[in-house]
């Protein structure tokens, strides 16, 4: 098939586009109802999807009437069953225009890189290569999708939970006659995740059933919905805070305001309404509605996570070895350490994440050109430079700060050579080459001071070695699990002399071999060392105090121990409790240590660097991760949680049609061992689409400033495993207090729209309520205890 011309574009119109009312409802919705490109997609198009030379197949794509499904089958009309597959825009990373992947890049010079993208998925799921039938149609394409998802990434809760249930209705209402009789109703109801009770599912069908025909028009189902979207736990909010139970004033949204720990003024209160408001009348006479009230709540405005946390808000002025620096170990592995392809996408997603630091292993390659992959494994091989290349392109796109690429290094002195070259080469003036300044180091430089630039971690050849390489070899790599394999089998270690082209290039990031905390305070601050995880957590266990103080003027590596086959990943907040800098974990898998990160890097606008609390970042400190009583950072605090509902939770069954969720909801606290605790609700029962506990759960915190708080939402199981519905993991200190909305992310860290948890949250220190996390941080600080 290469080289030969793709398939035209398909000219039959779909099936959806003859109901005028059903298809343009969402895009008018989305606001993209006169966009040429999206109408262009939901007409369709034949494309080849590629992945090799040899494997290239004719695929159908078609944007359905949602709005945001794409449909992709194939062409093969001999084919009995055709195969079918979507993907929601919800899920698209990104959408790369010409030939961006590995498969494509291939094929470069071979096919026209114009009729050319890729469409990548966030979490595991494989990128998407196509080839288009003329240049035109790529572009309408590429241009349709980036459109639609900004039109969703903008969407109000209310707009998305709306968009979720037209979705539900068009596939329960099997007939496509845009009515719906109580079977389809009921078909809808299992769908969206609810088993009423059969009585009171025929109620509201009965009170919806204006016209007594058995059977919902459009605007009968309009009325069942809302109906069922119905949010008591918060009309009892707006109540309570109503004089008259229809509107709230500005003064009483003012108080309202107050009691959430927000700015209370009359401006502010004032803002929300014209923000918010949808009544033409109450907005006039700035009074808010319930259903304006419902659509602030469930803004991001109204989100658990502090907005102004969302940008960067921190001293980025500082040491680099004061921040906590979102790292990668293995980044260039899909899965396993063992047998996984070793590719340039998984650069892509870390850098993407926020990551600041990427993992490198190289290995000489074939033709003087060096690889890259994980050592005498069975895991494939991408160039280094194809990595370099990729890097160049995507080091900024997530943070203006820093990244450091930390260089596992196995080579010869000539691929060294090359790699140099390579790097000065394709990174150019971003790659730092030298110190910023001749003055004495005393300090690492911040991030701010290398913004924008390159760094490279690694072995350098200094002075004061240059007699002990004319008599003995000198091991180039670094300390990482393949040399701790090469000390226990001599025979597969790779020494070399340093190629020096490599080594000038190594500046603040000098790896270097630990040996203890003698004279720690004397040691040039450019000097790091790498541990493995059992290492570190062993020095944090018998020496936390000198630990935290060496890390308080030098950066430390941790990587997951060479044993963790699968790539699975150790608890990082141990790590982050003794001050290491650079926590290294494999972002290709995911689960709790990965949403720790998550969580971790949240706050500072995901830029990577976070800085650590004042008692991580002196070189004096008498903080002891493992005795933190009464010590620097003890703030006793009481942490309330009133879990009161969820809402549109996902089933997670779905290949049986009839499988309910029952839904529980765990609160994890991850700090200091002292910290470490967890509670749950009670589940409820065949219920994931409104599920009410107003169950409240309470945590005491000694070190809060060091405390992630994790959201985790279960589908309770009698005779197995319980199954993850979905999470949501914040720091403490920037978490919000008062009545709120959690955003669930999936398992990968995406996002788990529209599902929400509803909360309150209450802080107290020494039994007096503080109002803001921030308040709390204040007193304390007051107190000289922080």
């Amino acid at each position: 098939m290469l080289g030969r011309k793709p398939p035209t574009a398909v000219h039959h119109e779909p099936k959806a586009v003859e109901s005028q009312p059903k298809t343009q409802d969402p895009l008018r919705k989305l606001g993209v109802l006169d966009d040429e490109n999206v109408r262009a997609m939901m007409h369709g198009s034949n494309m080849v999807k590629v992945r090799s030379q040899r494997w290239q197949k004719s695929r159908s794509l078609r944007l359905l009437e949602d709005g945001v499904t794409v449909w992709c089958e194939s062409t093969k009309s001999s084919r009995k069953a055709k195969a079918q597959q979507t993907f929601s825009v919800t899920e698209v990373e990104c959408v790369r225009e010409g030939c961006q992947s590995e498969a494509l890049r291939r094929l470069s010079g071979s096919v026209p890189e114009n009729q050319c993208f890729t469409v990548v998925f966030r979490g595991a799921r494989k990128s998407l290569d196509l080839l288009c039938a003329c240049e035109e149609e790529a572009r309408r394409w590429v241009q349709g999708i980036r459109t639609l998802k900004e039109c969703v990434a903008n969407m109000t809760q209310k707009d998305k939970l709306d968009h979720w249930i037209r979705g539900y209705l068009r596939r329960a209402d099997e007939n496509d006659d845009g009515k719906m009789s109580y079977d389809e109703v009921k078909r809808l109801l299992q769908m969206i995740n609810i088993d009423l009770n059969e009585q009171y599912a025929r109620s509201l069908f009965k009170k919806a059933d204006r016209s007594c025909d058995g059977r919902l028009d459009h605007v009968e189902i309009e009325e069942f919905c809302r109906e069922l979207m119905r949010r008591p736990e918060l009309d009892a909010v707006f109540r309570h805070f109503s004089g008259n139970g229809c509107v709230l004033s500005t003064a009483e949204l003012r108080d309202f305001l107050g009691e959430q720990g927000e700015d209370a003024s009359l401006s502010h209160a004032q803002s929300l309404i014209r923000t918010y408001e949808l009544n033409d009348w109450a907005q006039k006479n700035q009074f808010m509605t319930q259903n304006g009230f419902t659509v602030y709540m469930l803004s991001l405005e109204n989100d658990v996570f502090n907005p102004d946390h969302a940008r960067v808000h921190q001293d980025m002025t500082r040491p680099l070895a004061h921040y906590f620096i979102s790292s990668s170990h293995n980044t260039y592995l899909t899965k396993d350490q063992v047998t996984s392809a070793s590719s340039a996408e998984p650069y892509i997603r870390a850098l993407n994440q926020g990551c600041r630091c990427v993992e490198l292993d190289c290995w000489d390659g074939d033709k003087g050109e060096p690889v890259i992959y994980h050592g005498h494994t069975l895991t494939s091989k991408v160039p280094f430079k194809e990595v370099i290349e990729t890097i160049v392109q995507y080091a900024f796109k997530a943070s203006p700060y820093p990244l450091i690429l930390s260089l596992e290094n196995h080579c010869t002195v000539e691929q060294q050579t090359v790699m140099a070259r390579h790097l000065r080469t394709i990174l150019g003036k971003r790659l730092l080459t030298k110190p910023l300044n001749d003055q004495t180091l005393k300090d690492l430089p911040s991030p701010e001071e290398l913004r924008g630039r390159i760094l490279v971690k690694g072995k350098k050849d200094v002075h004061h070695l240059n007699q002990l390489r004319k008599t003995s070899s000198f091991d180039t790599s670094s300390d990482d699990e393949a040399s701790s394999r090469n000390k226990k089998d001599p025979a597969k270690a790779v020494s070399s002399k340093l190629s020096p082209e490599l080594s000038e290039l190594v500046v603040y990031c000098r790896s270097v071999p630990f040996h203890g905390f003698q004279h720690s305070a004397q040691k040039p601050p450019d000097e790091m060392s790498s541990f493995n995880e059992n290492d570190a957590l062993k020095h944090i266990k018998d020496t936390g105090k000198l630990f935290v103080r060496h890390n308080s003027r030098q950066l430390s590596r941790i990587y997951p121990s060479g044993q963790r086959l699968q790539s699975s990943n150790y608890d990082p907040q141990d790590m982050w409790n003794g001050g290491c800098s650079m926590v290294a974990l494999n972002f290709q898998t995911p689960g709790e240590q990965m949403d720790l990160n998550q969580g971790r890097f949240l706050p500072n606008g995901r830029c990577g660097y976070v800085l650590k609390p004042s008692f991580l970042c002196s070189s004096s400190s008498n903080f002891n991760p493992e005795i933190t009583g009464g010590g620097p950072g003890h703030v006793p605090t009481q942490l309330t949680i009133r879990i009161i509902s969820a809402q549109q939770l996902p089933k997670i069954n779905t290949d049986k049609p009839n499988s309910i969720v029952d839904p529980q909801v765990w609160v994890e606290i991850h700090g200091v061992a002292i910290d470490n605790s967890r509670d749950k609700t009670h589940r409820i029962d065949n219920n994931g689409f409104n599920p009410r506990w107003d169950s409240t759960l309470s945590f005491q915190l000694q070190v809060p400033e060091l405390a992630l708080v994790r959201f985790v939402v279960e589908d309770h199981d009698h005779k197995a495993k319980n199954d993850f519905v979905g999470q949501y993991t914040l720091p403490f200190t920037s978490l919000r207090t008062g009545y709120r909305h959690v955003h669930l992310l999936k398992a990968d860290g995406s996002s788990l729209s529209p599902s929400t948890l509803f909360i309150h949250v209450k802080v107290s220190d020494k039994g007096v309520h503080i109002k803001t996390v921030s308040e709390r941080m204040a007193l304390a600080k007051s107190k000289g205890k922080a």
